[in-house]
Parts: C-alpha cells; sequence; structure tokens
C-alpha cells in the first residue's frame, strides 16, 4: 500500500509538472503578439535576440507566468493550513476572513497614497505586503477572539466568525474603493477582481522572500497538522502546543496570503479547491499534501489566466473571476457532499 501511494504522489505530481509546463508555453507563445517556439529559444538563449521579443518574453509574459505560479503555490499551501487547522474542508482564507482583511488593508494604503502610486514602484511595491499582513494579522486577531469559548479554540466558530468578518471588511473595501480618486479606483477594482495583468519583476523579487522562509517552514510543521486532525484531547496528549502552533501556523498563512494578494488581489476559491483536490487524489499525509496542492494551485493559476486572456480576446478576464466562475459549484458540490 506504501509503495502504491508513493507512486500515486509522484504520478499526480508529474502530471501537474505537465499541465503547468502545457499552460506555461501557451502563455508565453499566444497573444496580441504571437511568438514561436523557435524564437523563444532563441531570445532565452541569446541566439539573434531580436528587440521585440526581448520586450514581450522578459517585460510582460515570464513576469506574469511567475506571478502566477508564486500566486497558485502560496493560496493553495495557505489553504491547505487553513483546512488543516480547522479540521474542515470547506474552510479557505478567502472565507475566514483573511483575504479581506488583507485586502481591505491593501485598498487603505492605495487610497492614504491617492495618486502617488505609479505602479511598480519599489515604495509601494514594498509596503503593499507589509500593510496586507497588518490586515490579515488583525482579522485573525479578531476571529480569534471572538472564536475563544470557554478557555479554548473552537474550530467550528473560528469559521463562523470567519465569514461575518470577511462580509464586514468586504463592504468596508468597497466603500473606501468607491472613495479613491478614477485612477486609483480603476487600479482598486482590477486588483480587487484577482488579476496578475500588471506582472513584472519588482512584483516578484516583493514575494520571494515571504514563500522561500514561510513556505519550508510549513513544510517542516506538516506532523503537527497531521495530529490536528485529531481531537483537540488527543492533540494535547501527543505533547503538541494546541495553542502556540495554530497562532504560529496562522500567521505564516497570513504572510503568504498577504504576499500574494498585495501583487494579484483577491483570488477567491483557490485555498479551498486545491486542497481539497490534493487530500482526493494523495490522501490526508500533510507531507504530500502540500507539495501536491501546491502544483495544483499553479496549475489552476497558469491555466485560468490563459483562458482568461483568450476566451474573451482582445478583451481580459481576470484570473480570480476564472477561478470563481470554476470555484462556485465546486463549493456547491462540496457543501452538498457534506451532507450525505
Amino acid at each position: 500500500m506504501y509503495r502504491n501511494s508513493y507512486f500515486r504522489f509522484w504520478g499526480v505530481l508529474t502530471i501537474c509538472f505537465i499541465i503547468i509546463l502545457i499552460g506555461m508555453y501557451l502563455s508565453i507563445t499566444y497573444g496580441a503578439y504571437d511568438i514561436s517556439l523557435m524564437d523563444i529559444i532563441k531570445t532565452l538563449l541569446r541566439i539573434e535576440p531580436d528587440p521585440m521579443n526581448d520586450m514581450v518574453i522578459f517585460e510582460f509574459r515570464l513576469p506574469r507566468i511567475v506571478i502566477g505560479i508564486f500566486v497558485g503555490i502560496g493560496l493553495a499551501i495557505a489553504g491547505t493550513v487553513i483546512q488543516g487547522l480547522t479540521r474542515n474542508q470547506l474552510a479557505d482564507p478567502g472565507i475566514l476572513g483573511i483575504n479581506a482583511g488583507a485586502g481591505a488593508a491593501v485598498v487603505l494604503f492605495m487610497f492614504i497614497f491617492a495618486g502617488q502610486i505609479k505602479g511598480a514602484d519599489w515604495f509601494s511595491v514594498m509596503l503593499m505586503p507589509l500593510f496586507g499582513w497588518v490586515g490579515g494579522l488583525l482579522a485573525v486577531i479578531f476571529i480569534i477572539i471572538f472564536s475563544w469559548e470557554r478557555g479554548t479554540f473552537d474550530p467550528q466558530r473560528f469559521i463562523l466568525v470567519g465569514i461575518a468578518i470577511s462580509s464586514g471588511l468586504g463592504a468596508l473595501t468597497l466603500y473606501v474603493s468607491l472613495k479613491m480618486n478614477p485612477q486609483d479606483f480603476e487600479m482598486a477594482t482590477v486588483w480587487l477582481a484577482g488579476s496578475i495583468y500588471s506582472s513584472n519583476w519588482t512584483y516578484v523579487l516583493t514575494m520571494l522572500p515571504w514563500l522561500l522562509i514561510l513556505i519550508p517552514i510549513i513544510y517542516y510543521k506538516a506532523k503537527v497538522l497531521d495530529i490536528f486532525q485529531l481531537h483537540d484531547m488527543s492533540t494535547k496528549s501527543l505533547g503538541v502546543s494546541i495553542i502556540k502552533e495554530r497562532i504560529f501556523l496562522l500567521l505564516c498563512s497570513v504572510g503568504i496570503v498577504s504576499a500574494c494578494i498585495s501583487v494579484s488581489g483577491s483570488i477567491g476559491f483557490l485555498g479551498l479547491i486545491a486542497p481539497h483536490i490534493a487530500r482526493q487524489l494523495v490522501g490526508n499525509n500533510h507531507k504530500r499534501v502540500i507539495p501536491v496542492s501546491g502544483a495544483i494551485g499553479i496549475a489552476m493559476v497558469v491555466v485560468g489566466d490563459i483562458i482568461g486572456k483568450t476566451i474573451f480576446a482582445p478583451a481580459e478576464l481576470p484570473v480570480g473571476i476564472v477561478i470563481s466562475i470554476i470555484g462556485v459549484p465546486y463549493f456547491v458540490y462540496l457543501l452538498y457532499h457534506s451532507r450525505k
């Protein structure tokens, strides 16, 4: 059985990797300006480089692909952690209010620096994840306070409180965005829809430290997430500090979500769908669920971005909307399935 599960794990990762490669190939070759595979190879290897190909590949398409990879793996792994901590496969950072908290903070940042944001300058790009992290952290603090009951942390109450706080913060975000000047309002609207359209290498460098530090920490804590699938009393008996580990893992999730949201906006349902599919494919062992969930998240964002770019061309549909179109019926299916 272990041998079969081992081959299944690597088989799933291989299939995801193939889908990601196909998506990357389509994303870098097709668009308003088509580039052949041979031209791409020549450009990457610096053989007879063409200035137009250089600009399209290095300034527009490659950063967009890399950001899609980062956002996909980040939100999927954050969703895996949230579902593991709450023991609920219907939980994700969006439903719990983490996305809303980080999003509200970023919109407030745009409002405070109205007219001063130049898209990709270092000042705005470096501060936005920090604003998002503070917003997500405050949302989590409120959720924990209201979820605390009789000296214990109730995971089910945590979800209900998160939904309520998410609705409130969503209303606040909408109110603040309506107070913006037209230029910043347009930027906030595109951002709120969940888009990686304006990706650039500055965004990549901003996200990289958060992911390089926090994802390995979460993977290192995979056994703790496995133990959290037991009842709290059983978890305590195994020597796990429930409150300390929950708060620590929540903070890691908030950091990842904030870094992702600061550059892509709120891409809903990704943190719900990817971990659930991963568990269906490789079981509940988080040493396997975490990498598979990340790979599925990458595939969803890369493929969703291609669909958004091509289906309504020359107009573009934000990847967040594409994933939501898939996510809403899938969420309804999960609700129906959980009643059985």
